[in-house]
Parts: C-alpha cells; structure tokens; sequence
C-alpha cells in the first residue's frame, strides 16, 4: 500500500480526534460539539471555513496555489445513532443511549486527516471542499445542505463519498457503477373495520383477519408486479392490533419498509401497495389508508467518476485489492442527494472484521448499527490517503 509518509506520522493524533468523537456521540442536526471539533481543527490549519448548512454542518475550503481550476467535495458524515453501547473500552460512549454505531467518528477523521496534509501541500490548482454533514442517519442532511446553498457557495465539478464497511477486508475497496445503495421508504396501512365480540365474529367487520391477508398479499408485488431481474425488497417490519383477547379492534395496522434501485420499481410498488391495501380491505368489509413515505432515493454512482476512483484505489492498494463491481446493498445512504446534484462516486473501505476492537468490547459482531461495533483505526491513514490522491488526482487532469 502507498501510504503518505505525513499521514502515517499524524495517525497517532488523528486516532485521537477518532476516539474523543466517539466518546461523545450526537445525534441528527445535534452534532455541535462535533462540528465545534471539526471547525477547530480546520482553523489551526489555515482552512477557510463555513458553518450552518443543514443547521450543524461544516465546510473546509483549500484553494491551490497553482491557481484556479476545478472544484472537488470530499464529504464525510458526523452523526452518531440512538443506540446503547454495550462496549467498555476506554473510548466507549459517555452518552446513554447514543453511540457511533456506524463509524461516522472514522468518517470524519480520515476526512480531517486529508485536510491536515493538504492544507501543508497546496501546491495544486484548483479547489477542495472538505464537506462534513450532519444527520446521514434518517434526518437527511444532506438535502438539507443542498437546500441552504451548499454546492451555490461552494460550487463542485464531482463530489466523492466513503463509508467503512464491515465484513471487507482491511486494505481493500468495494465499488460499481450505478446503484449502489438502495432507496429507502416506509410505510403504514391502516385498516378500519367494525369491532365487536370473538365470539361471535360474524358480527364484526375484523380488521386484524383482513390485515393477515394483507402480509400475503403485499408479497405479490415483489413475486409476481416486479420483473425478477429488478432488484427490490419489501418488508412488513410491524403489526398493531388490539388489547384484549375477546375482543375484535376496530382498526390495526401495519408497517414496513421498501427498498429498490431505481424510481421505476418504486412506483410500481407504492401504486400496487394502495390497490392492494384497498382491494384486501374491502374484500373483508374493512377499508385501508396507506401512508406511503419517500425517504432516501437510491445512491447512483456515476460511470465516469467511479472509473476515476478505481484507479485510484488501485494505485493506491493493488488491483487485487479492489473490487470494482462489488454486490450493492440493500441499506441506504443520504449521499444519493448529492450524487443528483453532482456527477461523483460513493466507495466502501473495508474495515475488517472485528478483530481490531480494544479489550472491553461487547460480545456482539463488529457490525454496523450493532451496540458492539467499533471503528477500526487502521483505517485512518489509509482512508486519509485514499482522499488526498483522490483529490490531488482530479484537480490534475
């Protein structure tokens, strides 16, 4: 591997700055003492920065001394996940019930530790924006960064993403071009029928039968709407119904999730979803409102840039490192939203496989959104240096 000398002398402080973020977790548009981390350190290296989109976000700005040229994003994400650590080293969460489930500690860290070498090696023309965003966790921030002008004020030619991804090999990159990462959505039906005694059901309308029928139902979206080469997923995640057992409700309701990789496929289901509720319901004598929520749209990466990144990543660790057309996933990433406003490329680093977590760790696997994982810190300067080259890279073509 072609680590940056720099960056492997600092590794031992950027882990610090890793650690204190994860001792001190905050959750969606809560991230103030992070940014506060954040901004602090860009300052003490001379970076420009900006603070406020998407209410807690940070962004570092380096121009090259070369002159002007194109403009790079480079972003990580700063919020942490409403969970309970169940680790007990000396880096654990000192906030019940938050926890960096997720490695968005590492995220930032690798991120300021491209920005520390880059601010000493300007000698480049062009621009690099250091973006560090706040709720990637359901809250949308990046969005809400667009929305507050973030690519009017800091305009972008490509902008790049990078998230930690158990299970890979430490040294190693995932990529492909094209979905990445799927949409996320949610759902909630709603049926309402008559209630009445269990003994004598033919008296009632019964929501709770109807909605039974409703699980099998919903699966024929996928099973037999949906082409098979169309990758997509629907989930009925919840069932409410009822407070005693001799008494049929008068409603229940059910909920879920809905992942795809395209737009097309998600219309389908959510049309098909409120025929079917509809068509169910009504067969009983009950009737069905459907709640259907657009959260994240599907993270597309874009063939040129992602062939940039490959070349990168290979030059960096070796080809036999890198795997260009790794499976996507069925998981989301908020990432999508500047993927739709910018051409660019979102890549998995692997971050092993659990081995690395410090005596006093939680007896659960090292997985994402599991109150045992922990950020493997060997990561720090390889990702750091993946940035620098990436950047350096780009603003020199």
């Amino acid at each position: 591997m072609k680590l940056l000398p720099e960056i492997l002398q600092s590794a031992a402080v950027i882990q610090a700055i890793r650690r204190d973020i994860h001792a001190h977790p905050e959750l969606s548009f809560e991230e103030k003492r992070t940014s506060d981390v954040v901004a602090e350190k860009l300052q003490a290296w001379g970076i420009a920065v900006h603070r406020g989109l998407g209410k807690t976000g940070v962004v570092g700005t380096i121009e090259g001394t070369q002159g002007k040229g194109q403009s790079i994003g480079l972003r990580a994400d700063m919020d942490a996940l409403p969970l309970q650590e169940h680790n007990r080293f000396d880096h654990a969460s000192t906030h019940d019930g938050k926890m960096h489930a997720c490695g968005h500690d590492g995220h930032v860290a690798m991120l300021l530790g491209a920005a520390e070498y880059l601010s000493k090696h300007r000698d480049f023309k062009g621009t690099v924006h250091f973006i560090f965003q706040p709720a990637e966790e359901g809250g949308g921030g990046a969005r809400e960064m667009i929305k507050d002008g973030l690519f009017d004020l800091f305009p972008c030619d490509a902008v790049f993403g990078m998230h930690n991804w158990p299970g890979l090999a430490v040294g190693e990159f995932g990529v492909t071009p094209g979905p990445m990462m799927a949409s996320s959505n949610e759902f909630v039906i709603t049926i309402t029928g008559k209630g009445g005694h269990a003994a004598l059901p033919h008296n009632s309308a019964d929501p709770v039968f109807a909605a039974g029928q409703m699980l099998s139902a919903l699966q024929g979206i996928i099973t037999r709407n949906k082409r098979p080469i169309d990758a997509a997923v629907l989930s009925i995640t919840q069932f409410h119904a009822g407070d005693a057992s001799n008494i049929i409700p008068d409603s229940a309701w059910i909920g879920g999730t809905v992942r795809t990789f395209t737009h097309e496929v998600l219309d389908l289901i959510e049309s098909r979803l409120h025929q079917i509720a509809a068509s169910v319901a009504g067969a009983f004598d009950c009737k069905a409102e459907v709640e259907f929520l657009r959260n994240y749209p599907p993270t597309i990466n874009h063939e040129k840039e992602t062939a940039f990144a490959v070349e990168v990543m290979k030059d960096l660790v070796g080809e036999h490192r890198v795997n260009p057309r790794i499976d996507p996933t069925m998981g989301a990433e908020d990432f999508a939203y500047m993927l739709q406003a910018k051409p660019g490329c979102y890549v998995f680093i692997g971050n092993g496989d659990g081995d690395h977590r410090s005596q006093g760790h939680g007896l659960g696997p090292c997985q994402l959104h599991n109150p045992c994982y922990d950020f493997n810190d060997e990561l720090l300067p390889l990702g750091s240096s993946y940035w620098v080259q990436l950047a350096m890279r780009y603003l020199s073509r």
